[in-house]
């Protein structure tokens, strides 16, 4: 079969209504200089950089191009019980976005690990154009994360659930966001 520019996306589970096929080519959505410069100062974190700045969970949506919606530091989260329920909270179940995570999490193996994840947020219920249309852009956003280290693509409430998210990390995960997980 001859290489396509675009990818054939799917989730893992077989019970899904609906497989992502995408054309061998893209949407054409391009991605706004601004989120560039976003994932680029989230991938990079210095020592000396001021922690309660520090960018925890970037929601992005497309309009005419790829937007920043929100942007959450870690100051913003300050009164937040649970990280991993907030981002969660965010997933409408009515539209699609994308999300940059900064995750941070505990193994078995090496304690506390923090690690930037690209998650696309397409809802089974949602608007078919809508999901139709992330899907096809995420190539363009794919180019621009190059370096991150999980993309996910998420379809239900389910798929954010502490324990199922933990595996898909392919780590020995024991804690979410300070929150133990319930095999531990």
């Amino acid at each position: 079969m001859p290489p396509t520019t675009g990818c054939t996306l799917f989730h893992s589970n077989c019970n899904r209504s609906f497989v992502f096929i995408l054309a061998k080519q893209a949407s054409g959505v391009q991605v706004a200089d601004e989120v560039k410069q976003i994932f680029n100062v989230m991938k990079v974190v210095k020592n000396d950089d001021d922690e309660n700045e520090r960018i925890r969970i970037v929601q992005l949506w497309i309009d005419g191009e790829i937007k920043v919606e929100n942007i959450y530091r870690e100051k913003d989260l300050e009164g937040v019980d649970n990280v991993f329920k907030f981002i969660k909270d965010l997933m409408r179940p009515d539209q699609s976005r994308y999300f940059l995570y900064d995750c941070h999490f505990d193994t078995k193996e090496s304690g506390r690990k923090e690690e930037l994840i690209f998650m696309m947020w397409a809802p089974d219920n949602g608007p078919m154009k809508s999901r139709m249309q992330y899907a096809s852009s995420k190539s363009a956003m794919c180019r621009v994360v190059q370096g991150v280290k999980h993309i996910f693509e998420m379809h239900d409430v389910e798929d954010m659930e502490p324990d199922s998210f933990a595996e898909r990390l392919k780590h020995n995960v024991l804690r979410m966001e300070g929150h133990p997980l319930r095999g531990n």
